[in-house]
């Protein structure tokens, strides 16, 4: 049973394959282009299987899925063959081992079924260019290759075939390369790059070519490639600088390490064929190698030991740069550096000769010294200007090449400038400029041509009376700027007689420190003043001197006291007045004058009552000494008044002297005396401004009469006074017991008192004095412009009078 089963089964299986095949075995073929638009109709399938059309949807025809795409459909209501999805031959077809593509599939009908081999052939069109698989090829290719050497390039790919595909290659321009186009077996075209011209890195290391690879199609589609051919380097390049000789300047004393150049020499080789060394050739001094250092990996020259402009000005040397290749090459150049000058050197003075000490009055234009100077730069670093200072009476003169001559240029004055420190100072023209200096001292001898001089032109010496003989009165020293024995000085008083004395006689002088001393005692009352020269004379040769004019002022003391000349009486006698007693209020009683030769200051006489019987009869004026009753008499007041008056000078300490009145009252009047020798006298009552006038006037005639007595006094040293003379025609005598008929005049010594004023208006001095015959007296009138010698003959003469009464000073007993 179950062979029978197994049996029947086959048969049917064989039955349902015999049917099949009849069906699949009918195989339709079409062809289509590549890439045809989606719905693009290929054709009528149901017509070309002989299908109704109709029918189809109703039995189902479909078409198979090949490879999960879906790249035909039919369209079941016209029964047409369409493109349902974009057909890419090289997608489907990739091998090219065949021109061929097909894509097959199965058309599948049912009712009954049926089954239908479809056969499309996809048909190449030149949608793709060729392209390489590198974009750039790189090419190592030695510059020593001989010209038609052969390098393979990379060959272009494309997928579409036949004419399609690549047919050939070209090459960018080029004059060292070109192409030629090889076919593989599979007909495959490549290229390979031919060198047709020597290759050299120094010119050109790169070579940058392009490549194109074009198919058949049309239109034609390209592709490119880049080669990039690098040249290797061959040590085929010496090295080698910009120039063959350098020129370079350095500063000298330029700082040890400075760089003074960089040499630098190409090698056009690369890698180790183009790293250069530097060194000195076997030409390049020593002394040069120790001065300047060579860098041998940079070629950087520096400074290695001080440079002097002085000890080199030029250094040449010679440089060799090789490389490092397998077989060496070297380049050389030479390099010459020239020192630049630097101002590094001072000025030099030399002082070849100087003269000092030189006179002060050397002449202009005399040689003093000769000096020269240098300096070891150059150019205007050594170009030098000699100078002093601008305030000196010298000069510089150039009397050849960097020589110099001082000479004066203006008068020398030792006394002003006694010496000089002259600096000469030399400058070069450098930047900045060098200068040095030397001093030397010039000192000036002197020259006797200053005359002494003293400090003041006139000297005004005032000396005290009544001086000790041999005081030292002044210094009057003298100056002489000059030197040694030019300002040794001697003094001398230069001879002067006054009233036959000589100066010498008076006063002297150390002659060797201008000491001035008085030889006697001076009186103020004789000499008042002494007006002399004095000389001051150099021990040079020839002698200088001056003078000078000394004014010796004698200086008044009070040495004299008051002397009473009215009323006068004897030594130590009393002076006895009558008045009346009937005598009115404020009548003149008595006058009191006294007389003082100090000078005005210390002659100035004031007076006073030192003792009085009643002192409310009787008013004293102290400055004109007159006495007046100050009440009528009365008949209670005694008959005898008794009057002390003093009078006193204004000197410190103050001298004085004393008189003393008695007045005795009268009932009658006093008679006038008549015997007159000359005109009768003016009486009248002199006002308090007549009376300040007559004492003006009377200090004045005071100090004449004392010039005048000095004269006398020094002429009568030599001549005697006669001992008669005739009678003076200006004497008046009176009686003392003679009356004057003037109411206001009630004593004889008011009368002689009127007579004093009377002959002072006329300008005479009077002196009141005894006659020898004991009742008469002289009354001495002197004319004020005359000497004091006309004196009466019946009398002692005025001036002994005088003396007498100076003589008899003490004796009225001076208080102080």
């Amino acid at each position: 049973m179950s062979t029978f089963m197994f049996w029947r089964g086959c048969v049917a299986f064989f039955i349902l394959l015999s049917a099949i095949m009849n069906t699949v075995f009918t195989v339709t073929h079409y062809s289509v282009p590549e890439e045809m638009e989606e719905g693009s109709v290929v054709a009528n399938l149901a017509t070309d299987l002989g299908l109704d059309v109709k029918t189809l949807k109703g039995r189902k025809m479909r078409i198979d899925v090949v490879g999960n795409k879906k790249y035909l459909d039919i369209n079941k209501d016209t029964g047409e063959l369409f493109i349902s999805e974009r057909i890419d031959r090289e997608f489907l077809c990739p091998l090219k081992t065949t021109t061929s593509c097909f894509l097959r599939l199965d058309a599948t009908i049912e009712n009954p079924i049926r089954m239908f081999n479809i056969e499309v052939e996809i048909t190449d069109i030149n949608d793709n260019a060729p392209h390489f698989r590198r974009g750039t090829m790189h090419l190592d290719i030695s510059e020593s290759s001989p010209v038609g050497e052969r390098f393979s390039l990379n060959n272009a790919a494309d997928p579409d075939v036949g004419t399609n595909s690549v047919k050939n290659y070209h090459l960018s321009a080029s004059e060292h390369f070109s192409i030629e186009i090889q076919t593989g077996r599979d007909g495959t075209k490549f290229a390979d790059l031919i060198l047709k011209k020597a290759l050299d890195r120094e010119q050109q290391a790169v070579h940058n070519l392009m490549l194109t690879a074009v198919d058949g199609g049309v239109p034609t589609r390209t592709g490119t490639a880049s080669i990039i051919v690098r040249v290797l380097d061959v040590n085929d390049n010496a090295p080698s600088f910009d120039k063959d000789k350098y020129v370079v300047e350095v500063m000298e004393n330029s700082p040890i390490g400075s760089l003074v150049m960089k040499v630098n020499a190409t090698d056009f080789d690369e890698g180790s064929n183009s790293d250069i060394m530097y060194s000195y050739s076997l030409y390049t001094s020593e002394r040069t190698q120790q001065v300047f250092n060579l860098n041998s990996e940079n070629g950087e020259i520096r400074v290695k030991e001080m440079i002097n402009y002085e000890d080199f000005k030029i250094y040449e040397m010679e440089v060799i740069a090789s490389d490092k290749g397998p077989n060496s090459l070297s380049g050389q150049c030479k390099l010459t550096i020239h020192v630049t000058d630097m101002n590094d050197n001072h000025p030099e003075i030399s002082i070849k000769s100087f003269q000092s000490p030189i006179k002060e009055n050397e002449p202009i234009d005399t040689v003093i010294a000769v000096v020269s100077v240098s300096d070891k730069d150059s150019g205007d670093n050594g170009v030098v200007d000699l100078h002093i200072p601008d305030n000196m009476p010298f000069k510089l003169r150039e009397s050849s090449d960097n020589y110099y001559e001082l000479v004066v240029s203006e008068p020398l004055d030792r006394e002003k400038v006694p010496e000089y420190d002259i600096t000469f100072t030399v400058t070069d023209r450098g930047s900045p400029p060098l200068s040095d200096n030397e001093t030397m001292t010039l000192e000036l001898l002197d020259v006797n041509d200053n005359v002494p001089q003293f400090s003041q032109s006139f000297y005004t010496i005032r000396v005290m009376e009544n001086n000790a003989p041999g005081a030292l009165l002044s210094s009057l020293t003298a100056f002489d700027p000059d030197l040694h024995e030019n300002q040794y000085l001697v003094y001398f008083i230069l001879e002067k007689e006054i009233a036959n004395t000589s100066m010498s006689m008076l006063f002297s002088i150390n002659p060797e420190n201008g000491n001035l001393y008085a030889l006697k005692t001076f009186d103020y009352e004789i000499e008042k003043d002494f007006l002399f020269h004095i000389e001051a004379r150099d021990s040079g040769s020839p002698p200088l001197s001056s003078n000078v004019t000394v004014h010796i002022i004698i200086v008044d003391q009070n040495d004299n006291a008051p002397v009473i000349v009215s009323p006068w009486r004897a030594h130590g006698s009393v002076v006895e007045e009558k008045i009346p007693r009937s005598t009115d209020k404020g009548s003149l009683v008595a006058k009191v004058i006294a007389l003082d030769t100090d000078s005005v200051h210390n002659s100035r006489i004031t007076y006073q009552f030192l003792q009085v019987t009643d002192a409310t009869l009787f008013s004293l004026d102290q400055y004109n000494g007159e006495i007046r009753t100050m009440r009528m008499f009365s008949y209670r007041d005694p008959r005898y008044q008794r009057l002390v008056v003093i009078a006193k000078d204004n000197g410190e300490p103050a001298l004085s002297a004393t008189v003393t009145i008695k007045l005795s009252t009268m009932e009658t009047a006093v008679k006038a005396f008549s015997d007159m020798t000359e005109v009768p006298l003016e009486y009248d009552i002199f006002s308090d401004l007549n009376l300040y006038l007559v004492i003006g006037l009377s200090s004045v005639s005071f100090l004449l009469l004392i010039t005048i007595l000095v004269t006398i006094v020094l002429k009568c040293q030599k001549v005697k006074p006669s001992k008669a003379a005739a009678p003076c025609r200006n004497s008046v005598i009176s009686e003392r017991n003679s009356t004057i008929a003037d109411s206001t005049l009630v004593s004889n010594d008011a009368y002689w008192y009127s007579l004093f004023l009377a002959e002072t208006r006329k300008g005479k001095l009077v002196v009141r004095q005894p006659v020898p015959k004991g009742s008469r007296y002289i009354v001495s009138s002197l004319p004020r412009g005359t000497g004091l010698t006309d004196t009466s003959d019946s009398a002692a003469s005025t001036l002994q009078v005088w003396e007498k009464l100076s003589n008899k000073r003490s004796s009225h007993g001076p208080t102080r």
